[in-house]
């Protein structure tokens, strides 16, 4: 290594090389030593080498320092992402930006037997909007931690699925799936899913206006038949599922809701939701109509939808609603005469609306305006309270005066979306055309930084077109203000050439130190399905079990099951045959299953094991069936043995020096 390089980069290859070097190496007590001697007596020379030869720049090095964990350290935090087409969720660990976990949702996934037999799981009966037909695809986008006084509890995640209009409940305990709730009202979403500030409720917005409950009407009637709508689930903690029975919608104009957010703090008990195609655009280039791109871009802004849940969740009490396709909805008459709903003027074409730490402001991007408009809540109330409205939109919904409520407005640049928030009085908002992050100083007596309130401090490039970012703990009352991930749509030149559909990149940025000292860290290319929107939890926060609590354990109730034995048997009634399989390394119990062409045939599987990471795998082939089975797990399969012949069975997962003598013969014995 030439003396020059040695020098621009003494002080980060000596953080390398204290982090390389055994324990019991050290500077004698009495030796002063500068950078480049600690260098040349600590670094290993193949580690030397390796960094001349690959030319990294000092950015390389304090990246690769800043991002490692060792193996067997843990990332201090969790980064849920949603999985976009895959239908699933992904656990990221952060710093290391390590892809830890998929969490299997609204889709198969053969690893986790996910879909493929086993009835402790939603999946098995996911019909659409209550029909018969079941839901083989979905397209997740917004995850919501539970949260407890505006904080994130690590006990439960929702997500939603666009393509569908439903929400999943995953509980935190064993990142397992538990519940679907699918909406009978409208067959997409896209502001899904927001929490209140104590899970009461998880918020929905659906996207496309459309006749509500599945009816017909010709696109003519667009305004006379097609609605928008306003899901809030709510939430059993106890339980820990969605409580539909009470859970409400309340009815909206047929503009297209987006993403929303629940205030908190002085806002507790107020929802805001972004909404775009005001113009009410219906589209039909294919008969020489604007395009919906062109249509729903006409007008210079768009309504944020404010309500009070809390008058809302009144009236449902009060029975002052209807109900359609057997769920509860709040009329838009009911829901302007009651006070429940108000619009405010936002930027055209928003895509976020964000509420600060503090609960005092509500932050809006228009991707069509350079600028973030501020709302003051306080303001927004006093308007109400004044009816200080410029009227009605065409189905009489109060309009709150742009100026009324308007607290201030900073031009950050093209394109900009989400905004993040930390705990040192900054705000963080992707802009998409210009591939960058844009830091900017909240106005906010919560946490003050250090320049003038409202304006923008700097920038720093991501590659490349961002849409969502998520800070640590970044949508709750107290953001930690570590790190922020940029969910970047495009990779173009950042990873090895894969052919034409290219992973995304997932970027990790340094924010811990104030002012415009934003550092790209880490580029990390997620291959499977999109991401959309994260949300970042302390790792400490999150209480998993390492097996599940008693042997025979029912993960979909979260209950002892009275189905699990320590021995097997098979018990026979007429053409139903039950097996009781207990599983343990090396073997099934039993292991020769012997029925007729025909039976009905239903296995219960339990996992003995009460070691940490002794999971058992089961499937037979031929059949379809494939089983994941964590210690104490108990699952259950049944089916039909319409296939005559023989059948092996056998463990899916490497569990021992004998795993494979681990597997037995199921035995369909022909008709005639």
């Amino acid at each position: 290594m030439n003396k020059g390089c040695l020098q621009c980069t003494d002080f980060l290859l000596l953080t390398i090389a204290l982090l390389m070097m055994p324990v019991s190496v050290g500077f004698a007590a009495d030796e002063p030593q500068s950078p480049a001697a600690g260098l040349q007596t600590k670094l290993p020379a193949d580690a030397a080498k390796v960094i001349h030869e690959r030319g990294l720049k000092p950015d390389d090095i304090l990246g690769a320092v800043s991002t490692f964990v060792p193996s067997g350290q843990y990332d201090d935090y969790m980064m849920f992402a949603s999985g976009g087409h895959s239908g699933q969720m992904f656990v990221i660990g952060l710093p290391s930006m390590r892809l830890l976990r998929t969490i299997a949702v609204f889709e198969a996934e053969s690893w986790q037997g996910y879909g493929f037999g086993v009835k402790e799981t939603p999946l098995m009966n996911a019909p659409i909007g209550g029909d018969s037909q079941k839901v083989g695809w979905a397209d997740t986008h917004h995850p919501a931690l539970s949260e407890t006084n505006g904080d994130y509890d690590g006990q439960f995640l929702f997500i939603g699925d666009k393509s569908h209009g439903r929400i999943a409940v995953i509980d935190l305990r064993d990142f397992e799936t538990k519940q679907f709730a699918d909406g009978t009202l409208m067959h997409n979403d896209h502001g899904g899913c927001f929490v209140t500030p104590n899970t009461e409720y998880i918020i929905e917005g659906a996207q496309y206006a459309e006749p509500l409950g599945g009816e017909y009407a010709p696109i003519s009637q667009y305004k006379e038949k097609y609605r928008g709508l306003a899901t809030f689930w709510k939430f059993d903690r106890q339980q820990g599922r969605i409580d539909i029975e009470n859970s409400f919608a309340i009815e909206l104009p047929p503009y297209w809701q987006d993403l929303a957010d629940a205030g908190k703090g002085p806002s507790e008990g107020w929802v805001f939701m972004n909404s775009f195609n005001t113009e009410m655009a219906t589209g039909g280039i294919e008969k020489g109509n604007p395009p919906f791109e062109a249509g729903t871009a006409q007008r210079d802004m768009d309504y944020l939808h404010v309500f009070n849940w809390k008058k809302a969740e009144a009236l449902i009490a009060a029975s002052k609603f209807e109900t359609k396709n057997g769920f509860k909805l709040i009329s838009l008459k009911t829901a302007i005469d009651e006070g429940v709903l108000f619009f405010i003027p936002e930027p055209k074409s928003p895509h976020g609306v964000d509420v600060t730490p503090s609960g005092k402001f509500m932050v809006v991007a228009g991707k069509l305006d350079p600028h973030v408009t501020i709302y003051s809540f306080d303001k927004m109330l006093k308007a109400i309270e004044a009816k200080d409205f410029e009227g009605n939109d065409e189905y009489g919904v109060p309009i709150i005066r742009f100026d009324a409520a308007m607290e201030a407005q900073v031009e950050l640049g093209l394109g900009p979306l989400h905004t993040q928030f930390d705990n040192q009085g900054y705000a963080y908002t992707s802009l998409f055309l210009e591939s960058a992050v844009a830091r900017w100083t909240l106005g906010d007596d919560k946490f003050q930084a250090p320049e003038k309130p409202w304006t923008l401090v700097g920038k720093v490039p991501v590659q490349f077109n961002i849409g969502h970012l998520a800070t640590t703990g970044g949508d709750t009352v107290n953001p930690e203000g570590k790190y922020l991930v940029a969910l970047n749509k495009w990779s173009v030149d950042r990873f090895s050439k894969l052919g034409p559909l290219l992973p995304q990149n997932l970027q990790l940025v340094d924010i811990g130190k104030t002012g415009d000292t934003l550092k790209v860290l880490y580029d990390m290319p997620m291959g499977s399905g999109e991401p959309h929107y994260a949300q970042i939890i302390k790792a400490d926060k999150l209480k998993t079990w390492d097996v599940y609590p008693e042997v025979g354990w029912n993960t979909l109730t979260q209950s002892k099951s009275d189905k699990a034995v320590m021995e097997g048997k098979i018990v026979r009634d007429g053409d139903n045959v039950e097996v009781y399989m207990p599983v343990i390394r090396s073997h099934f119990d039993p292991e020769h299953i012997e029925i007729k062409q025909g039976q009905h045939v239903t296995m219960h599987i339990t996992n003995l094991e009460r070691t940490i990471d002794a999971t058992h795998g089961f499937s037979i082939a031929g059949y379809n069936i494939a089983a994941s089975i964590e210690p104490g797990e108990t699952v259950t399969i049944e089916f039909t043995a319409d296939k005559p012949g023989v059948y092996p069975y056998y463990c899916l997962e490497f569990c021992s020096a004998l795993h494979l003598e681990m597997a037995g013969y199921l035995m369909v014995k022909p008709k005639k």
